[in-house]
């Protein structure tokens, strides 16, 4: 069992898990993070209608989710960034 990156507590793989199905193709073994630090908001993700993971230090709700943040930059090699808005493509 890892230790939580950001409050250093022990990861529950089993509870970060249930936590994190709603992020598609998504593990435990993606995050560094306890289910405590992940907050994961459902229908958020502006491309694919999927749920995102937003990091206890950010205010805002991302526009994308995690995969099709990669999708875009494996197709394209740019990174459009967490949000969706005029500078990004």
């Amino acid at each position: 069992m890892k230790p939580c990156h950001s409050c250093q507590a022990v990861i529950d793989e089993y509870v970060l898990d249930k936590q994190l199905e709603p992020l598609r193709e998504l593990t435990v073994d993606d995050f560094n993070v306890c289910a405590d630090c992940a907050t994961v908001v459902a229908d958020a993700c502006v491309d694919c209608g999927g749920a995102v993971y937003v990091p206890r230090s950010e205010s805002g709700t991302p526009d994308r989710c995690p995969a099709c943040r990669s999708d875009h930059i494996e197709r394209t090699g740019r990174d459009p960034g967490w949000h969706a808005g005029p500078t990004t493509t």
